[in-house]
């Protein structure tokens, strides 16, 4: 027999568990696991050759500006305010981060297994390499680093020490590792809806010219082998050519790299080796 009494308290217990079930379910905070990515993206930002590019790795806040229309800052100090701050002068933002060294000032240090860290980096007495062959061991702290850029809001990433097979690193790592470690991360990149560049390897540029989204050389004309970043021209990508003044005097960069840069359709700065704000372009 139905009892219309039972069947009312029956279902406001019911009301009252299905709200508290809701309740808990809201109150979670959506944590997002640092060392995963969304990689759902299928565009990111590719831009076209002849913009206007600066670098600058010295602490900028949201008040800096730059004359370029391209920007290349720190991922780590560089905050999300000053990337919309940036993004408000209308720039692109590019993170710089070494993929191939950790660097002993980042806060990430603890996301590495010993094993994959190796020698110290000669020039830079601050960093060591790191095993870019065990992908698989270096990803936490990889993706880690890319959530962050992700966060901040950034449009790409200039991916650092990319030749370790040129240099003594501890580990036995040849140009095959780094080509596979390359297309790791230019997915990883992409697949998050970020830019990547080739930084200086321009022996890598024959196979990877098609994938990278620019080029970003140092040094290139003193030493020789602009030729090599030809095909990024060619495809219609920016080469941002960055010479240093203790290698270049400023006569020689406007007299004879400058238009060099002009004819092969590069964008060419001349910078300070430490990149603080000081920059000098062609006219």
């Amino acid at each position: 027999m139905f009892n219309r009494k039972t069947s009312g308290l029956a279902l406001m217990l019911l009301l009252l568990i299905a709200c508290k079930k809701d309740t808990t379910d809201n109150d979670t905070p959506n944590t997002v696991d640092p060392t995963e990515l969304p990689g759902d993206k299928t565009t990111w930002w590719q831009p076209a050759a002849g913009i206007s590019f600066d670098w600058q790795l010295d602490d900028i806040n949201s008040s800096t500006t730059f004359s370029g229309s391209v920007v290349d800052v720190d991922a780590f100090t560089t905050s999300a305010e000053t990337v919309a701050a940036l993004h408000a002068q209308g720039k692109k933002v590019i993170a710089y981060l070494s993929v191939g060294t950790f660097e002993d000032d980042r806060p990430d240090g603890s996301l590495l297994p010993k094993d994959v860290v190796g020698k110290k980096y000669d020039e830079w007495p601050h960093e060591k390499w790191v095993d870019i062959r065990q992908i698989d061991k270096l990803k936490p702290w990889l993706n880690s680093r890319f959530n962050m850029i992700l966060k901040k809001g950034f449009d790409a990433i200039e991916p650092d020490n990319l030749d370790s097979y040129a240099n003594t690193t501890g580990f036995d790592i040849n140009i095959d590792d780094t080509k596979k470690y390359i297309d790791f991360l230019i997915t990883t990149a992409h697949s998050n809806g970020l830019g990547i560049g080739q930084k200086n390897v321009p022996e890598l540029t024959g196979q990877y010219a098609s994938k990278f989204d620019w080029a970003l050389t140092e040094d290139a004309f003193k030493q020789g082998w602009q030729n090599d970043l030809k095909l990024y021209a060619q495809l219609k990508k920016p080469v941002f050519v960055v010479e240093y003044t203790d290698e270049t005097p400023q006569k020689t960069f406007d007299a004879q790299y400058c238009p060099a840069a002009a004819a092969l359709g590069y964008t060419a700065i001349l910078k300070k080796r430490d990149l603080d704000a000081w920059v000098h372009k062609c006219e």
